[in-house]
């Protein structure tokens, strides 16, 4: 095994699949200096200005000479004179190809009222606003099988009783852009098909007032879903109380559910990718994204997001959508981040984290360029804003923040029941009411945090096992946790403090 990584033939680089110090053989010629594991090595001269690819795609320009041999990273490579704006090949549809195959398989599933089938069966408490979320925790807290494990004896068919609240709902306009994806946040939230029943405790004086929001909804209160306020139920302790009560009258309908063979078809998982590195479009992404397309061939659903972290890489989305409108609006999403970045002072290239640097990736083209491999290969079939509700099958993609708990938030909102989640640095994550998988880019991660991840994808760097493979055991996996295998980030407990809706526009 070759102790670097080349991606392809056309490269200016290779990657390290260990940690080289100066003098090593790469390719017939010798490192100068150290190279971090997953960082990139220079495979012949680059002039100053020159870009420079990986995958065959531009990562970046040279900013001084860069001589064959030297490490490529943040000192010699940036975004060019023009921060990445060089001009894309969209090429709208023009990789579109036949459907594959239909194929079967099934999990066991939760077959709602309304033909929806859950992969969970929760409660939930959600908040109008941040001043009720105390409260809400509160009676959450109740039913929580570790601190008080009698209030749920009798009902072994609920995963729990999860408060998800947030720190906003007001000091908004309540016209503007933030409410409306406020309220569809928590729409979204309030119909899932993971939740039995819902609570909803507001304040009553916020910006986001229960009966406007259930109005904008189209939803109606009934057996599960109540809503109640603060102000008008006397105090915090009234306010524990009544929620304690309504919640113990859902929870023998909650409980009478059995799991039943469903298809594939039922499953939507939000791709997410968070502490990137150098080996995540080398080993979990690519690995994820062979899965997706097995779960597109079986009727499924896949949503890929986080906006920001696929700028450089959007046109190789375009050339996958299904209509020309459908590429042209993520083209436009693109753009109006941009224009957002750009009125709070920012750039494009601000959200690669210093763990991302540490790793390896070097500018927001290059970590673009690995995250859309989570995308797996087949046809781009609609493009959502945030929260939407996710009404086609197969691969989409919902406009987010780069932000891993917001643009999962926004996924779950839109109907993602699972979530699978790559990491090259290692992460502490789940997404209640979604089961969160972990996949490990690289072993030194899977040894140093197993106890949080549930795949070890580093077997691919390390050349025990191919993409293909993985994907096809990631697949599998997908269907048994659907089928209530519990996730490690469940056992943990992760899923409440995760629920981040997208804040935008003035805090007033």
């Amino acid at each position: 095994m070759t102790p670097f990584i080349r991606l392809h033939p056309d490269d200016d680089v290779v990657i390290a699949r260990g940690q080289l110090v100066g003098g090593a053989s790469v390719e017939g010629f010798a490192v100068r200096g150290l190279v971090p594991a997953g960082h990139k090595i220079a495979a012949r001269d680059i002039a100053q200005g020159a870009p420079v690819r990986r995958y065959n795609q531009i990562i970046g320009f040279a900013s001084r000479p860069i001589a064959q041999g030297e490490h490529v990273h943040t000192h010699n490579l940036d975004m060019g004179p023009d921060k990445g704006g060089f001009a894309r090949d969209y090429a709208f549809g023009a990789d579109v190809r036949p459907p594959p195959a239909r194929r079967e398989a099934s999990f066991l599933g939760i077959r709602r009222a309304d033909g929806r089938v859950a992969t969970r069966n929760y409660i939930g408490v959600l908040t109008s606003v941040n001043c009720s979320a105390t409260a809400a925790r509160a009676i959450a807290d109740h039913f929580s099988r570790r601190i008080n494990p009698q209030a749920l004896a009798a009902y072994p068919q609920v995963d729990g009783v999860v408060a998800l609240t947030h720190g906003t709902g007001c000091g908004m306009d309540t016209e503007g852009l933030g409410m409306r994806i406020l309220e569809r946040t928590l729409t979204g939230y309030a119909t899932h098909a993971n939740f039995a029943g819902v609570l909803v405790v507001g304040l009553g004086c916020e910006a986001n007032q229960i009966n406007a929001w259930l109005a904008s909804g189209h939803l109606v209160e009934g057996e599960t879903l109540r809503t109640f306020n603060i102000q008008d139920t006397g105090g915090t302790h009234k306010t524990v109380e009544k929620g304690i009560a309504l919640i113990e009258a859902m929870l023998p309908r909650a409980n009478a559910v059995v799991r039943e063979p469903c298809s594939a078809a039922h499953i939507a998982i939000g791709l997410q990718c968070g502490g990137s590195d150098g080996y995540s479009g080398i080993s979990a992404n690519p690995a994820l994204g062979a899965a997706v397309d097995l779960l597109v061939a079986h009727g499924g659903t896949a949503i890929l997001s986080e906006t920001p972290e696929i700028y450089g890489a959007e046109h190789l989305l375009t050339r996958r959508a299904v209509r020309r409108e459908v590429g042209e609006k993520l083209v436009e999403r693109i753009r109006w981040w941009e224009r957002y970045t750009a009125l709070n002072d920012g750039e494009m290239n601000n959200n690669p984290s210093p763990g991302n640097k540490a790793g390896g990736l070097t500018t927001i083209l290059e970590k673009s360029l690995g995250a859309v491999a989570k995308g797996g290969t087949g046809n781009l079939e609609a493009v959502y804003e945030y929260a939407e509700p996710v009404t086609a099958h197969g691969f989409v993609y919902m406009d987010t923040p780069g932000y891993d708990p917001v643009s999962a938030t926004g996924q779950v909102a839109g109907g993602a029941n699972l979530i699978c989640f790559t990491t090259g640095r290692g992460s502490a994550y789940g997404c209640a009411p979604a089961p969160s998988l972990k996949l490990a880019t690289n072993t030194a991660l899977w040894r140093r945090q197993e106890e949080d991840m549930d795949v070890n994808c580093g077997e691919i760097v390390d050349g025990t096992a191919g993409i293909a493979q993985m994907g096809q055991r990631i697949f599998e996996l997908v269907l048994a946790t659907a089928s209530g295998q519990t996730t490690k980030s469940e056992r943990h407990g992760y899923g409440q403090s995760e629920f981040v809706p997208w804040q935008v526009g003035a805090v007033m």
